[in-house]
């Protein structure tokens, strides 16, 4: 059942105005900083930095950041993709200039003496050059900030351009503001190593900025207003998507699977590669040399994960396990690396040490295998997710910590650069494709068929007949759960010698606690949207598990616990262990790969408390954290797959327990009640509509009541039943187009090719009323449905409602819920609502969509003009984009 905080598309109102001034505002803050350092030849420093760094953040980064999230609840790709990457660009700006004020002083460059100068050559890096000159800095962190600042903006240069091309698609508002900020971006990034004139030109681009935002906010405020565009700027686009180029056949597959997501959300992946492109290429000038220093460049990579781990929510929500898993690990992944790199910035190490160090990890071979689990899912998708993928796999190659320090940049640096190439040309094909709703963008084909793929992956099946449905305790959150755990325990693998080496130890902390505790969090929070049975109990409770283990082993030795603060992780261990058996128990209800994960960690915190006893059998342990990577490699890969084709292709295992059925007197229920998915049961709904009753039947956007054509009593007993104003017409619903071409309406053809493309689905034309309709077998209710010269006609893309439509002919329908009320998203709604006013309500679950149909004014379309009447599951936006498109087609 839906969730109370789940609402309509058209309650968030025009998220566009409050991203557009949350650029604006903060280019104007950008903008009075660089002409008071043209003015006064004195750049910003001090306070005045971290004040202006906080305020980029907040307005620029967190506010943004939720106009971003409410784009993606009004399914805008663009705006979704563009505000929530902006917020990350803000963000990262921000912290930049809170690292320059945070610095005691403005570095000066200075001789350094020889002896200062052979000390820090053995401590710094082999990827650090030292000079005889050079900047002294307050501390190591802090080396390198414009470096870093340059390597951050040169991403959002390019990305930046694309949106602005990508927006021009859709109206001539956008593209401005995008395109002066990626004008911007370039000269900010040249004012950095260049003189003040720079920061000049910055500035008034900054101040175009601005202005367009306001005109921008002040056009969508408008629009939202009064639902009509009173400011031109939207709705119009400065040419045509389709100019692009034509439909790649060879994707309609991919395109025909993506529909049948959720599509309360719009599609995040462009959002996913946005992100894939600006933290490998942060990472490429690092393992160039060009940054001396990650001090800075861990806050850049760290902001960019968070809006990639939104890229992974909202695919969630979308119920697209194979993207949730995939964004998801990526995110992991950089935020490791990132962490990995700024420890060895903060500690400035021996290169003797931080090889030892990193010689004892093995970490990094999950995310290779991980990588190759996403290359087998990708095998369903098309040629560019496979490329992409196939790249990641060579990047964590390249990071294997066995490679000599000496190669290992380079061969990263060339990975990451690669990998930037691929997610730059991946976000401009999702965003265009997306836009326009067809492949003009090539992605190439599906690598292999679907049904060959499950035939290669049901061979290690003993029983290779029927396929197995997917139970609804799987989540498909589940794989990122066993990764983020299998990332963590082999992580955390290392023999006795390693934990005397410091290197080794400072290393560790970030692949551990990230793993284990961060992403974990967020798996956590995943599955409890998912609502599984025992929501995130596990994942939550293996949080405290890898923190503790974390602080107490890697943390601890560096920190020289006492004995009696050791003792004290004594008492945790049995809490956990004791925790950990409850643990088991509800795996055993699950499946059985989850109840083997919980007995090894069993085993693995029993090694915890010896090792707080001083008694620890290191190979043991070794032993049983390795058992437990392997688990969650198999777990992990059957998750994925079995999610991606909603069937159990490879094995889980049975649960161990089972629950027992309690059958129990159930309420008496007010109305009949019958089951979607039996014929008898649609028979029986279509009987009690044809005898004059009204029942409540499910569409492809919320619950309606529906009343038959030939009875008018029955539609005047909706009013009652609903307590609508009679000023409120209702609307008829029909199987398919073609029973308004059998009953030959006189409609142009611009509204039949209009009709043709919105029709199935959740839009509703307003057209003229005329004789037509009795021969469509509106016939007595001619007068009931209607205003005197409209009809608003509906064609649910929805099997069941078509049956039914077929059964009983025209239909009258309006939304299931009293008047005024939010609409009703699960039948046990509308029973409860309005159930003892019903002759039945056929049961169909969660209902596709919260909102119910946008409904669209036709009078006037031969004129060039349509108007939104309301705007319900599909947005405006679309609706004009797509009646653009028809009349185009149509010269």
């Amino acid at each position: 059942m839906a969730s109370s905080d789940e609402f309509p598309a058209s309650f968030y109102g025009e998220p566009g105005v409050l991203g557009m001034l949350s650029n604006g505002i903060s280019a104007f803050l950008v903008l009075l900083q660089n002409f008071h350092t043209a003015h006064t030849g004195t750049a910003p420093a001090g306070v005045e930095n971290i004040l202006a760094g906080v305020h980029l953040i907040l307005i620029g980064g967190v506010c943004q950041l939720v106009a971003g999230m409410l784009s993606f609840r009004k399914y805008d790709h663009l705006s979704g993709t563009a505000f929530i990457g902006y917020a990350a660009l803000w963000g990262s700006y921000g912290a930049t200039r809170i690292y320059f004020g945070a610095s005691a002083q403005t570095p000066s460059i200075v001789p350094l003496p020889a002896q200062i100068m052979n000390n820090l050559s053995t401590n710094m890096t082999s990827n650090m050059s030292l000079t005889a000159t050079m900047v002294i800095p307050v501390c190591h962190v802090c080396l390198s900030i414009k470096e870093t600042a340059i390597a951050g903006l040169v991403p959002y240069i390019l990305l930046s351009f694309l949106l602005a091309f990508c927006s021009a698609t859709v109206n001539y508002i956008m593209p401005l503001v995008f395109g002066a900020i990626t004008a911007t971006l370039v000269f900010e990034a040249v004012g950095l190593v260049a003189s003040s004139w720079a920061l000049v030109v910055s500035g008034v681009l900054e101040l175009l900025i601005l202005i367009f935002a306001i005109y921008g906010s002040a056009a969508l405020l408008g629009k939202g207003l009064t639902q009509r565009l009173v400011l031109k700027g939207f709705g119009t686009p400065l040419f045509n998507v389709l100019l692009l180029g034509t439909t790649n056949s060879g994707s309609a597959q991919k395109i025909g699977q993506e529909k049948k997501k959720n599509t309360k959300y719009a599609e995040p992946m462009a959002l996913g590669f946005f992100c894939d492109t600006v933290a490998p290429f942060i990472f490429a000038f690092y393992s160039f040399g060009y940054m001396k220093s990650f001090g800075v460049g861990v806050a850049w990579v760290s902001i960019i994960t968070v809006s990639q781990l939104f890229s992974s929510y909202y695919a969630h929500l979308r119920q697209d396990c194979y993207h949730t898993t995939k964004f998801g690990l990526h995110a992991t992944y950089w935020l490791i690396k990132a962490w990995d790199e700024f420890v060895l910035s903060a500690l400035v190490l021996e290169d003797g040490k931080v090889a030892s160090g990193r010689e004892a990890m093995v970490g990094n071979w999950f995310f290779v295998v991980a990588g190759v689990m996403l290359c087998v899912g990708s095998l369903n998708t098309d040629v560019l997710e496979l490329i992409h993928n196939m790249l990641f796999v060579l990047l964590t190659l390249s990071t294997i910590p066995q490679i000599a320090l000496q190669g290992y940049y380079i061969f990263f640096g060339v990975a990451c650069s690669l990998f930037t190439a691929a997610s730059l040309y991946c976000t401009f094909s999702r965003l265009i494709n997306t836009i326009a709703e067809k492949s003009l963008i090539p992605v190439g084909p599906q690598p292999i068929s679907s049904e060959m793929l499950k035939k290669a992956l049901m061979c290690c099946r003993a029983n290779q007949g029927d396929q197995e449905a997917l139970p609804q305790t799987d989540q498909g959150s589940d794989a990122l759960f066993y990764i983020s755990n299998g990332v963590a325990a082999l992580s955390a693998l290392h023999a006795r010698s390693s934990s005397l080496n410091p290197a080794f130890l400072h290393l560790t902390v970030p692949w551990v606690l990230i793993s284990g505790a961060i992403i974990q969090a967020y798996v956590s929070r995943l599955q409890v949207t998912g609502g599984g049975r025992f929501g995130s109990v596990i994942p939550t409770i293996y949080i405290a598990v890898w923190a503790t283990w974390t602080w107490f082993r890697f943390s601890g030795n560096l920190l020289q616990l006492s004995a009696e603060a050791a003792y004290g992780f004594t008492a945790g261990a049995i809490a956990l262990l004791v925790i950990n058996a409850f643990l088991m128990l509800i795996a055993a209800y699950r499946n059985l790969v989850l109840l083997f994960l919980t007995s090894v960690m069993e085993v693995v915190l029993v090694c915890f408390l010896l090792s707080t006893l001083q008694r620890l059998p290191y190979g043991f342990e070794i032993a049983m954290l390795a058992l437990f990577s392997i688990i969650c490699i198999y777990g992990a890969l059957a998750s994925l797959v079995n999610c991606i084709f909603s069937h159990r292709l490879l094995p889980m295992g049975p649960p161990l327990i089972k629950e027992k059925v309690r059958w129990e007197s159930v309420p008496e229920l007010p109305c009949p009640v019958a089951n979607s998915r039996l014929t008898s049961s649609l028979m029986k709904i279509a009987g009690l509509l044809e005898e004059g009753g009204v029942c409540g039947v499910p569409t492809d956007t919320v619950y309606a009541l529906a009343a038959s054509c030939k009875n008018p009593r029955a539609i005047e007993n909706i009013y009652n039943i609903k307590d609508r104003p009679v000023e409120k017409p209702i609307c008829i619903c029909i199987s398919n187009v073609e029973q308004l071409v059998e009953a030959k309406p006189p409609f142009s053809p611009l509204l039949w090719e209009f009709m043709r493309n919105v029709y199935p689905g959740g839009i509703s034309c307003i057209v003229s009323k005329g004789d037509w309709l009795f021969k469509l077998g509106v016939g007595p209710a001619y007068d009931r449905v209607g205003t005197k010269d409209s009809i608003m006609i509906r064609v649910p893309d929805h099997t069941v409602i078509g049956h039914l439509c077929d059964i009983t002919g025209p239909r009258a329908i309006t939304s299931a819920n009293p008047s005024g009320e939010p609409d009703s998203t699960h039948h046990t709604m509308v029973i409860n609502r309005l159930g003892h006013k019903l002759q039945g309500v056929l049961c169909d679950g969660d209902s596709n969509e919260v909102v119910a149909s946008t409904v669209v004014n036709c009078l006037k379309i031969d004129e060039g003009t349509i108007t939104i009447v309301r705007e319900g599951c599909v947005p405006a936006v679309k609706v004009h984009q797509i009646f653009e498109r028809v009349k185009s087609t149509m010269v």
